[in-house]
């Protein structure tokens, strides 16, 4: 197997000026113009992208797993082109908003005023809101909210500032909800927080930081270049040419059995873009298959025989595959992790020939990402990503650890230390 080398191939940039190195972790950014509209806690550190296009002095930039904009966002600022994709509808929709930043600010501000007058004057109809919703917003809250989302449907005109207004709402939904809303967490509405914001307060207040937001990096970047964001698929040919990126920096979906359609649930239910859990099931299926919810009748055994893309850690993968089918029998809830296992690193393969083709010559590419333990059966992600990146047509790959995971054994399902670091791939 491939081993982490220090060859040339990895030689160190010269040095910049450091930034935070806290890769793996969005939260940070909560402090950044811009990357602090909306938190999206699937992801990582823009300061630290920063960092990396600067070391590598990359020309143009590629997020295959774009999130919510973090990767384009941190190019752009220190000069760089950037491209991005990202399949979740409502989650690409929120990076395209912010990279909307160029937009006129007092046209933003005039048009929020506008949308907080007529929301004033409305009266919505709460029993139009979905079960979710109105579990989540009681109707002292939900009241402002439904006003606010039909005063923008209202006002809108088609152009840029209907998108960072619709983005100053949905940032705002969370907060303003008494309910378990926690950004990484399902919406738990069984429990409760005590600071709970008032609807127009929290859009106004959120309004006022995306104009101040606005009005510094324009200032900052008077010339940004372009960063461009596809609502796609990384399985498939994307938008831009071969040999396109000097430099590819993401965080793919984690094999930790979260359900990343689920993530925005909230957000999206309110918006009424769906009116129940159950409607998330075709987003589900379209995702890279990183959860057992996505395993409906799909046959691992069938997938790990056949799959070529698989070709290069099938014996490896099948062992894992066979102890996860054993010990899921003991389970109570007997999860299909063994093809689930199967699925995501079959959708890796395939992701995997399309960032190489998009990869320039001599390019890098950069994954942040963690290992992981379903049932307590170790899963090695980082060493079969790097495998399956060679098989792909990279040269070769090594990880950098950059924290402990799973080391606090209170009230976790297994003891299996786990970890999160980057990995580096060479062309």
């Amino acid at each position: 197997m491939p081993q982490p080398i220090q060859s040339t191939l990895f030689a160190e940039p010269a040095a910049v000026t450091r930034r935070s190195t806290n890769s793996t972790t969005f939260a940070n950014n909560m402090s950044l113009p811009v990357h602090r509209w909306f938190r999206y806690s699937a992801g990582f550190s823009a300061d630290w992208v920063a960092t990396e296009v600067e070391k590598h002095a990359a020309r143009r930039v590629l997020d295959p797993f774009a999130g919510s904009g973090t990767t384009l966002l941190a190019a752009q600022a220190v000069g760089a082109e950037s491209a991005g994709v990202e399949l979740h509808p409502f989650v690409a929709r929120v990076a395209q908003a912010k990279l909307l930043w160029s937009a006129n600010v007092d046209e933003f501000r005039v048009r929020a005023k506008k949308v907080i007058a007529a929301a004033d004057d409305l009266q919505p109809d709460l029993s139009e809101a979905s079960d979710l919703t109105v579990k989540c917003f009681p109707p002292e809250s939900l009241g402002p909210l439904l006003a606010l989302r039909n005063a923008l449907d209202e006002y809108k005109q088609g152009d840029d500032i209907d998108d960072l207004l619709w983005l100053a709402l949905v940032a705002i939904l969370r907060k303003c909800s008494p309910v378990g809303t926690a950004q990484w967490q399902y919406v738990l509405p069984g429990k409760s927080k005590a600071k709970v914001a008032l609807a127009f307060d929290a859009f106004q207040e959120q309004v006022e930081i995306m104009g101040r937001d606005m009005a510094l990096r324009q200032s900052e970047l008077p010339s940004a270049p372009q960063a461009l964001l596809s609502e796609a698929d990384v399985r498939q040919p994307f938008e831009i040419g071969e040999g396109w990126a000097d430099l590819v920096i993401t965080s793919p979906p984690y094999a930790n059995n979260y359900d990343y359609a689920d993530s925005a649930r909230l957000e999206m239910t309110f918006l009424g873009d769906i009116a129940s859990w159950g409607d998330l099931k075709p987003l589900r299926q379209k995702l890279v298959r990183s959860c057992t919810q996505q395993m409906a009748r799909y046959d691992g055994h069938a997938v790990l025989e056949s799959s070529p893309g698989l070709d290069p850690i099938r014996a490896e993968l099948a062992e894992v595959y066979a102890e996860l089918a054993e010990v899921r029998q003991t389970k109570g809830g007997k999860k299909a992790y063994h093809s689930m296992i199967v699925a995501y690193f079959d959708d890796m393969a395939t992701a995997w020939q399309q960032i190489r083709r998009s990869t320039a010559t001599g390019g890098q590419v950069c994954f942040v990402v963690g290992d992981s333990a379903p049932y307590g059966v170790h899963v090695p992600v980082e060493k079969w990503l790097g495998t399956l990146a060679i098989a792909a047509g990279f040269r070769d790959w090594r990880f950098e650890k950059v924290r402990t995971r799973n080391d606090k054994w209170e009230n976790r399902k297994h003891r299996v230390p786990l970890h999160e670091g980057r990995l580096w791939v060479v062309d």
